[in-house]
């Protein structure tokens, strides 16, 4: 990670939560590819660090969320063999699997919850960013767009994976094939983000669900998320077993017996975290 993509990123600890904040105002919040692997890092700290409870990812500025790749910022290429090609077949999906994939994986995997307050317009591979979090609060002024038809190319960074749990395969081959906006009322209806807010408070409306959010049991709040992003993705034989195997695991952490003792002596619970 480049000193320059770190500093396109801002991170700051409060409390139990983490905020992430992409500061690319000059680009619309086009990610180049070492702020977008700045983020990334981010993300991986954040799952580590047992001082973070809740993460909140959001944007400088009110007018982008996030208008997904910046290719004005060509990345690093090894040194070819004479002769050889320009782009060699598999260099496109490696760069995709690596690049913006791996960015969007890391916010479905990261093992705190994640709220999206989404100031602006989230484009492209900044939508699918945005749908990747657990919680979306949006900008009654901002908007979606999925614009990957406009230019020519298939949707990318997880997207179609994201989008046809979320809408079903026919609204999304609506959303895909013709590429309109998405303004942020058509978004709550279509159940792509979970509540919207004034511009002006949508990022103190995120933080009050994290600060939620952080003084739950976060081991908890983990494997919740684990079991629903992979409920569609198996049989029920299986479904069933990691969720046999996922309470085995909670009912050993502390927060799962403060909560047993909080019942027993009729008060409110006080989690850890662990």
């Amino acid at each position: 990670m480049s000193d320059a993509g770190a500093a396109n990123v801002l991170v700051e600890r409060d409390g139990g939560v983490l905020t992430i904040t992409l500061d690319r105002e000059d680009a619309n919040q086009a990610l180049d590819w070492r702020t977008r692997d700045a983020m990334v890092a981010a993300f991986e700290q954040a799952s580590a660090d047992l001082a973070v409870r809740a993460v909140v990812l959001t944007a400088t500025g009110t007018r982008s969320f996030c208008t997904g790749a910046d290719l004005r910022v060509p990345m690093p290429e090894l040194s070819k063999p004479e002769g050889a090609p320009k782009r060699a077949p598999g260099d496109v999906s490696r760069g995709i699997a690596n690049g913006w994939q791996r960015a969007v994986t890391s916010v479905l995997d990261c093992e705190k919850p994640v709220i999206a307050a989404v100031n602006g317009t989230a484009a492209g591979a900044g939508m699918h960013l945005a749908l990747a979090c657990d919680v979306v609060v949006m900008a009654d002024s901002a908007k979606l767009v999925p614009v990957f038809v406009r230019r020519g190319i298939a949707p990318d960074a997880a997207g179609a994976y994201l989008l046809t749990r979320l809408v079903g395969p026919a609204a999304a081959k609506r959303m895909y094939l013709f590429g309109d906006d998405i303004p942020a009322a058509d978004a709550l209806a279509l159940g792509l983000v979970s509540e919207l807010a004034p511009a002006d408070r949508v990022r103190t409306r995120a933080r009050e669900l994290a600060d939620r959010l952080a003084t739950g049991p976060t081991r908890t709040l983990a494997m919740t998320k684990r079991l629903i992003n992979r409920a569609l993705d198996g049989d029920r034989d299986t479904a069933l077993v990691e969720e046999a195997w996922a309470q085995e695991l909670i009912m050993g952490t502390e927060d799962a017996n403060e909560a047993i003792k909080a019942f027993i002596d009729k008060r409110d619970a006080s989690f850890k975290g662990w």
